[in-house]
């Protein structure tokens, strides 16, 4: 299985940038798909007519949202975590192959200000407890999706001058260890150890130029699917987004 995570920052504008043809090379079974910035009726599903589509649209029109593309049949499809104002947003949306679960999933951003900072780590212990729980029914658990996080300081380009910046801030670190010692697996860093790669630059400074980047997208994986790794891919040569996409290749 294929499968393909990527913040597309507005999925029709990606559209316009060659997605399409990108994502026919790459011949993905599922991609995960953040920041589709529209309602359904707004889905360019001649642009992507090789898909099956799954979109969890936040309330609010040209912000947030979700998307699952499968050229697989997913024999459940799960939209929200039951949490209203999360789901008012269109932060998670979820589906069930066999025993294996894939989560399209957008962690809020807290940029723009102190309230939305609050928002975003109440939201981490609340992503935490449903997954968590979510995990006992289907222990075979793939977490795709803009965390919104870097780990730790080889995750991103300068990580003195962060360390006071939403996204690399000391109390989101630390969520994502014990998040990560609570037995799930960033399947990027458990394959690469000492890869110093990027999924997200600013558009301002030219920074994707001087690969002044980010490391916050991940496909994060329970750890019943570890043996069943292949590879786990940062896929920076496209260029529809901010983000780049991320690649997790799984058998068995």
């Amino acid at each position: 299985m294929k499968i393909i995570t990527y913040n597309v920052n507005g999925l029709r504008a990606a559209v316009s940038k060659g997605l399409p043809e990108w994502l026919e090379q790459e011949q993905a079974d599922v991609v995960c798909i953040q920041e589709t910035k529209l309602q359904p009726d707004q889905y360019p599903e001649e642009a992507l007519k090789g898909y099956k589509h799954y979109l969890y649209s936040a309330q609010k029109k040209g912000y947030s949202g979700v998307a699952i593309l499968s050229k697989l049949d997913p024999d459940h499809v799960e939209y929200g975590m039951g949490i209203e104002e999360y789901d008012n947003e269109g932060r998670f949306i979820r589906a069930d192959y066999g025993d294996i679960s894939v989560v399209s999933v957008y962690h809020p951003s807290g940029t723009s200000g102190d309230e939305r900072q609050a928002f975003k780590m109440v939201w981490l212990e609340k992503f935490q407890e449903y997954v968590t729980e979510l995990r006992k029914s289907r222990p075979k658990l793939i977490l795709c999706g803009d965390y919104n996080i870097c780990h730790e300081a080889i995750d991103i380009h300068d990580p003195i001058r962060n360390a006071t910046n939403s996204g690399f801030l000391p109390e989101e670190r630390e969520w994502m260890t014990r998040f990560l010692d609570a037995g799930f697996i960033d399947t990027f860093r458990a394959l690469h150890p000492e890869l110093q790669e990027y999924t997200w630059w600013s558009y301002r400074f030219n920074s994707r130029a001087k690969n002044k980047g980010w490391r916050i997208d991940y496909c994060m994986v329970t750890e019943p699917v570890r043996p069943m790794l292949k590879e786990a891919r940062i896929l920076n040569n496209a260029v529809h987004s901010d983000h780049c996409p991320m690649l997790l290749e799984i058998e068995g």
